[in-house]
This record gives structure tokens, C-alpha cells and sequence, in this order.
């Protein structure tokens, strides 16, 4: 990922210096079980330990020529640690310590991710609290539709991200597991004990069976959540965009005093912050197929899947740590317009208390759809004549001769689609 949308506490993750660092505790613990299985003469750990240095141009440089990465980690290490590195990595294959270090780097990077989810839900609880009774209009296909509340709006949103939070626990307890198996995962030249010692070292689960490599369905669902993830910050960012647009306006991203909006267009405020992330959505996205196609890999394994996760394991983490990172702060400093809510609310003349018209018809005897009929046509003339809603139906002998005109007026009344909405926060906020 470039360094655009790069924060450095997942980025470090990938680099190659933790990387190898990762490589050498899996092969020092293996060895540390093997000494305690007199597998191994004691001390090569300690030897190796004092001695072995991280020199990442120097494996890059081997590997050059050996075109292995494990063989060039292997051979650097033991030019500096001398003959005592012969004892790494004995019994082991590649995958065992690629795949476990993969799934470690990927379970630290999920646990950051987790936390980027706690601070997005302060800022959304915040808003959401803040503006629960704040009234505002509810669309459906981009149409007036009837009342709620922004608070409510808010909700939803934080419902859905303490969803992708139980998504993405679910999804790093998956994907938290060690095969030091062997070639072919069959043990023969590697005592199982060696990976248990090694998964606890690491606070990983062993992988009740592996072939050489570990399943690739773990990772399918990794990616897949953080897909889903992408695609709820792509929602909340499409909701904020629509808010900000200047005939709507009820929401918009905080403008600084130094900032500027257009090359050419003084005036212009974008909601450019909210329209990167609909982008980074895609971005993030964009790693679930391949995810998924690495499924299906031939016999105990190939390596079509290693190019695939060198680029969507780094980037797709650091992506959506900078996306979830910068919504948290779009809607923490988001400039939030009550008044314009209330203007908006004001545009259709009140036509969209037309179900609470409906129902009382229907509950005074009238049919259902004669009922229909009856308010929308009434609906269609405010609209279209740009009239109030309650003084055209008022007009309407088919309604008053059914319904009293002062219970007419009552049923214009804002507090009606408001409440309900302590129940819903009550239910929505709950300690679970």
C-alpha cells in the first residue's frame, strides 16, 4: 500500500524486518522444543539466539541466487550464528514457517483493526446520542419517505459495525492457527509436540490437520469479513456524500480555515474525505475473490496462493486500518445541520403523514385500497400544486365525513414518529 494510506503501527507488520523476525522466533521455538525432546543437543538455542542477526539486504541478496526465500533466511542466519544454525529448521518445510508467520502477521493486524472498530463506535455512539431526537426525514429510493431521526440514522450504523466487530473476532480466532507438520503435514520427520510447544509460544492454535500448508478456507474468511467491513464504511460514506450535496446539506465533512476545495471553484466544500473511502471500499474488496480462489489449491499444495497473499495481506490490512482510522474522524468533527433538517422535512407539505391518513380510514371502515386511492390522490394534488397536505384533504369530503377534523389534525403530529425511538436506543445500546 503506498504511503498515502499508510499507517505505520499495521504497516510495520509487513515489513520485511518484522517479517524475518517472525521467521526466527518460529525457528528458535521449534528448536527450543526439540532441545527439550533431546532431539537436538541443548544450547544450539541459546548459541543461535546471541548470535543471529536480521539482515534483510543480506537475504534479499541470497535469495537472488538460491530463488528461495526460507533457504536465504536459513543462510544468512547461519553465517552469522556458525554451526550450531544447522540445527533449524530440522524436520520442518517451508509452509511451516511461512504460513504460521502469515497467520500471526494477520492476527496482529486483525487485533489493531479491532481497536480501530472500538474508536469508530465511540464516534458513532457520540453522534447518535447527541441527535437521538433531532428530526429529520427518512428516504427510501432516494424519496421522502416519512420522519426519523438522525440519532436513529446514526444507530443503525453503529449496529452495524458492532456486527463486523463479532465478524472480525470470529474471523482472527479462524485465522490463529501453527503447522509445523512437515512436508505434506504428515509429521513423519517432525514430532507433533514441536508444534504444540511452538503454537503456545505464539499464542496460536495448533491446526488440527494440515497438508503442507494451512487450509486456505481461513484466510478466504479473513478477507471476506474485511470485504464486508469495507463495504459497510463504503455505506456510511455514500450516506454522508448524499447529506452533503448542496440541495440536502444536512451533514457535512469539517472544512478547515486553510482548506481549499477546488482548483478553480473558490466556493466548492467536497466531501472528499467520505468519497477517498468509498474508493478504499473498493480497494479493500477487491482481495475476496482472489481470497477465495486460493481456496482451491492442487493436492497437499502449490504455490499459487503466494503472490496473491504477499500483495492482498499488506495492503488490504493497511488499507482498511486507514479507511476505519479516517471514518471515525469524518464523523467525529462532522458538522451536523438541525435547521436544514427541518427545512428539508418542510419541502413535501406534510404529505408525508400520508400512511397515518390511510390507516384512519381504514380503521373508520373504509377498504384498504379505496383508502389508498383516496390519500394518494389528495398526496398527488399538494405535491403537484405545491400545497399543504393537511388543507387539501380537509377539503375532501370523503375524508371528513369519515374523520373529524380536529382528530385530522392530530394526526399531523412529529412526536408520533419519535416514539418509539427510546426503545430502539435502549435495545440497540445493551451491554452484551
Amino acid at each position: 500500500m503506498i504511503e498515502r494510506y499508510s499507517r505505520n503501527e499495521v504497516k510495520s507488520i509487513w515489513e520485511d524486518q518484522n517479517k524475518y523476525s517472525i521467521w526466527l522466533q518460529i525457528e528458535l521455538a521449534a528448536a527450543e522444543a526439540m532441545e527439550k525432546l533431546n532431539i537436538i543437543p541443548k544450547g544450539v538455542v541459546k548459541e543461535v539466539k546471541s548470535k543471529a542477526r536480521i539482515n534483510v539486504k543480506r537475504i534479499l541478496k541470497i535469495e537472488e541466487k538460491v530463488k528461495h526465500d526460507v533457504i536465504a533466511f536459513l543462510t544468512s542466519i547461519t553465517e552469522k550464528a556458525g554451526k550450531s544454525a544447522r540445527y533449524l529448521h530440522k524436520g520442518m518445510t517451508s509452509s511451516d514457517v511461512l504460513d504460521t508467520c502469515f497467520n500471526l502477521q494477520l492476527k496482529q493486524s486483525g487485533e489493531i483493526l479491532l481497536k480501530d472498530i472500538d474508536q469508530l463506535l465511540v464516534s458513532i455512539k457520540r453522534q447518535s446520542l447527541r441527535h437521538k431526537l433531532t428530526l429529520c426525514i427518512g428516504r427510501s429510493h432516494g424519496i421522502h419517505a416519512e420522519p426519523i431521526t438522525f440519532g436513529l440514522k446514526m444507530l443503525t450504523f453503529y449496529q452495524e459495525f458492532l456486527r463486523n466487530k463479532h465478524r472480525l473476532k470470529n474471523a482472527i480466532r479462524e485465522i490463529s492457527t501453527c503447522a509445523i507438520s512437515g512436508a505434506v503435514g504428515t509429521y513423519a520427520n517432525i514430532d507433533p509436540k514441536v508444534e504444540s510447544y511452538v503454537a503456545k509460544k505464539l499464542k496460536l492454535k495448533v491446526e488440527p490437520i494440515s497438508t503442507q500448508i494451512i487450509p486456505r478456507d481461513r484466510h478466504a474468511q479473513f478477507f471476506s469479513t474485511l470485504g464486508i467491513i469495507a463495504s459497510s464504511i463504503e455505506r456510511f460514506s455514500i450516506e454522508i456524500r448524499h447529506l452533503q450535496r448542496t440541495e440536502v446539506l444536512e451533514v457535512e465533512e469539517f472544512f478547515g480555515k486553510k482548506q481549499k476545495g477546488s482548483s478553480a471553484m473558490p466556493h466548492k466544500k467536497n466531501p472528499i474525505l467520505s468519497e477517498n473511502l468509498t474508493g478504499l471500499a473498493r480497494l479493500i474488496r477487491s482481495s475476496v475473490i482472489p481470497a477465495l480462489e486460493n481456496v482451491a489449491l492442487w493436492h497437499e499444495r502449490d504455490i499459487s496462493h503466494s503472490a496473491v497473499e504477499r500483495n492482498i495481506g499488506p495492503d488490504t490490512t493497511i488499507a482498511l486500518d486507514f479507511a476505519l482510522v479516517r471514518l471515525s474522524n469524518v464523523v467525529k468533527n462532522l458538522n451536523i445541520y438541525p435547521n436544514k433538517m427541518k427545512k428539508n422535512l418542510s419541502l413535501t407539505n406534510g404529505i408525508f403523514f400520508s400512511q397515518r391518513v390511510l390507516l384512519e380510514l381504514t380503521d373508520a371502515g373504509i377498504t384498504r385500497d379505496e383508502a389508498y386511492k383516496i390519500v394518494q390522490k389528495n398526496a398527488m394534488k399538494a405535491w403537484k400544486e405545491n400545497v399543504s397536505f393537511l388543507d387539501t384533504i380537509l377539503l375532501d369530503k370523503k375524508i371528513t365525513n369519515k374523520i373529524p377534523v380536529n382528530k385530522l389534525k392530530k394526526l399531523f403530529n412529529f412526536s408520533y414518529h419519535t416514539k418509539k425511538i427510546n426503545i430502539i436506543f435502549k435495545r440497540s445500546l445493551k451491554k452484551k
